[in-house]
């Protein structure tokens, strides 16, 4: 599993076989006040880059709005800001309402670290048309990310082999493997984007935001941050309070946790997703494909897995379904309900001696394509996050963590804890434990928590809420399933964010949704 992902399931694209920018003129030089008064050339957009996830351009809105893209330039070091610069991609569909209503752009993240918000918002825009009536709907590649500046580290061969290796080793031989892949990755990372590197922290994505909110002219931020895009939108509210105009931060990211406390959670995330799927499943009057009990769902796939340790299965070819593809896939599968009939359809299949679903579901987690091409949203995920944390773990505290990840979880505990181990070697040094998002003189902040989330669990809502400081963190929650809550389409949650961001009524705090 990637190191603590956290994006929205955009991403997501199951193989058809199974089923139905780079830091180019980084040469360049402004002052601040050139940058903040530089002309945005808007354009019809390209097809989405390789590093974005490739595809085709994105197609016009079926009310006819247009698609376009330009790219702001940004100090690629903000505190030398007249030094090199690096280009920063944006998209925008303009608003839809009449002019004299509307209020300004509202910029979308959609999570990662490392997801591309110029590919990402085209797929999801229809379930923005509401608040499209008064705002330009705008997103961007964060630093580091699709054509801003990409991370690279390893090909596109050598992903396959590196996400095909096992990352629960259990013996010294797999022990050593393991961690020669992790350093050679990283090492990759530095032969390839050393320069950038120092340079991806989320407090840089924040500045780049409150220069794109001057450059795109909105005298206030209007934001929408989903995942990983709430500790965005929270550093920028603690970096620029009194800039912040309205904001959602919708599948809350804990700001209070280390990066152990936070794979911990994630692990108890996803234990509950599963637990409610094998629930969900084994209710159903036709019956459960894949157990008769949840307990008796939970334990086959637990076989499945330590059968697939030893011996892997056919998957896409030429690959095969490790254990680690197949618990990759099955997390994928726990993001959205909407995917639970993959992840049934996907064991099925695997306890047949077919591991193409599973292994599709995995690829959609990692970025890769049909065509066996690569996003960067793996390699810009590692890069970020080891940006901001500075904690760095050895072989000896994660098997000491072990038990505490395995009594979490058993089925993802392994994977989380020694994934701690991502940032270890890390040629650039973190920033802090965790981050800072205190914001006092900000306006209300509407902070959005799903009590099923498997990525971003429930209990982070309230600790961003007191986190963000008092008068500014309201909690909005909804009594559902899977990451996020907005895009649940779940009516009430969906009416009590538009009336906010539409016409700045913040709900009454404690508002629960069901």
């Amino acid at each position: 599993m990637p190191n603590r992902l956290r994006i929205r399931t955009a991403a997501v694209t199951v193989a058809a076989v199974v089923l139905p920018s780079l830091m180019a003129g980084c040469a360049g030089r402004f002052a601040d006040g050139e940058l903040s008064s530089q002309k945005l050339i808007w354009k019809d957009c390209p097809a989405p880059s390789e590093a974005e996830g490739g595809g085709p351009a994105p197609a016009p809105l079926p009310n006819g709005g247009r698609w376009q893209c330009a790219t702001m330039q940004a100090p690629l070091n903000w505190n030398n800001p007249g030094g090199a610069s690096i280009g920063i991609a944006l998209i925008r569909v303009k608003a839809s309402g009449p002019p004299s209503k509307r209020i300004g752009s509202l910029v979308f993240n959609f999570g990662g670290p490392g997801g591309s918000g110029v590919s990402t918002l085209p797929a999801f825009a229809q379930d923005y048309e509401t608040l499209r009536t008064r705002y330009d709907l705008v997103s961007f590649d964060p630093r580091g990310v699709g054509r801003s500046a990409p991370v690279t580290c390893e090909d596109d061969q050598q992903l396959d082999a590196y996400f095909q290796q096992d990352m629960t080793p259990e013996n010294a031989a797999e022990q050593q493997a393991f961690l020669k892949n992790t350093r050679q990755f990283n090492q990759a990372c530095r032969a390839n984007s050393g320069r950038l590197l120092p340079y991806v922290r989320t407090t840089d994505a924040a500045r780049d935001m409150d220069l794109m909110r001057r450059v795109l002219g909105d005298s206030k931020l209007y934001y929408f941050g989903i995942s990983y895009g709430t500790e965005l939108g929270a550093v920028y509210a603690h970096l620029f309070p009194r800039n912040v105009g309205r904001a959602v931060l919708d599948a809350v990211v804990d700001p209070t946790e280390d990066p152990v406390q936070s794979s911990l959670g994630q692990a108890k995330g996803f234990q509950l997703a599963l637990d409610n799927y094998a629930r969900d499943c084994t209710s159903k009057s036709t019956g459960c494909p894949v157990g008769t009990t949840p307990k008796d769902v939970e334990n086959r796939i637990a076989k499945l897995l330590k059968d697939l340790d030893k011996k892997p299965l056919p998957g896409i070819f030429p690959r095969r379904l490790t254990q680690t593809a197949a618990t990759n896939g099955i997390a994928q599968a726990l993001y959205s309900k909407d995917f639970w009939s993959y992840l049934t359809q996907g064991l099925q299949q695997a306890y047949a001696g077919d591991g193409r679903v599973l292994m599709a579901l995995s690829d959609a987690m990692n970025g890769r394509n049909e065509n066996g091409q690569y996003s960067n949203l793996v390699p810009a995920n590692l890069a970020i996050n080891c940006a901001d944390e500075k904690p760095r773990y050895t072989v000896a505290e994660v098997k000491a963590k072990l038990p505490q990840f395995r009594a979490a979880s058993p089925l993802f505990g392994d994977f989380l804890a020694w994934g701690m181990l991502s940032c270890t070697g890390w040629p650039v040094a973190g920033a802090a434990s965790h981050p800072d998002v205190s914001a006092p003189g900000a306006p209300p902040i509407l902070v959005v928590g799903n009590t099923g989330d498997p990525a971003t669990p429930y209990e982070g809502a309230m600790k961003m809420v007191k986190a963000l400081g008092p008068g500014v963190g309201v909690e909005l929650t909804y009594k559902g399933q899977g990451h996020g809550s907005y895009d649940s389409k779940n009516a009430c949650v969906q009416a009590k964010v538009n009336n906010y961001l539409l016409n700045g009524r913040v709900p009454a705090a404690g508002t629960v949704c069901s």
